[in-house]
């Protein structure tokens, strides 16, 4: 007879196991940014429009180049000043 596991139990691991970082967690602590990159994603969750969230990215881009993230990742700024929305 096979034993079956108890419903409380699979919740509960599943529960400790989704507390632990995955690999994006990892990557996003990995550049310093974290709390920045969080803000932001709150920001436009609850707005739903990321122009709505420019003090968040402004925030979020300096912290990116303050910790050299534009180095690791090929990041170009858009120097464009014909830039079209």
């Amino acid at each position: 007879m096979s034993k079956k596991e108890d419903p409380a139990q699979a919740s509960s691991a599943a529960a400790a196991n989704d507390d632990e970082p995955d690999e994006w967690d990892k990557r996003i602590f990995s550049t310093g940014c974290a709390d920045e990159n969080s803000n932001l994603t709150e920001c436009y969750w609850k707005k739903k429009d990321w122009r709505a969230c420019k003090q968040e990215m402004e925030i979020f881009r300096e912290c990116w180049k303050r910790h050299n993230n534009d180095e690791r990742t090929s990041t170009k700024d858009n120097t464009d000043n014909n830039e079209k929305l």
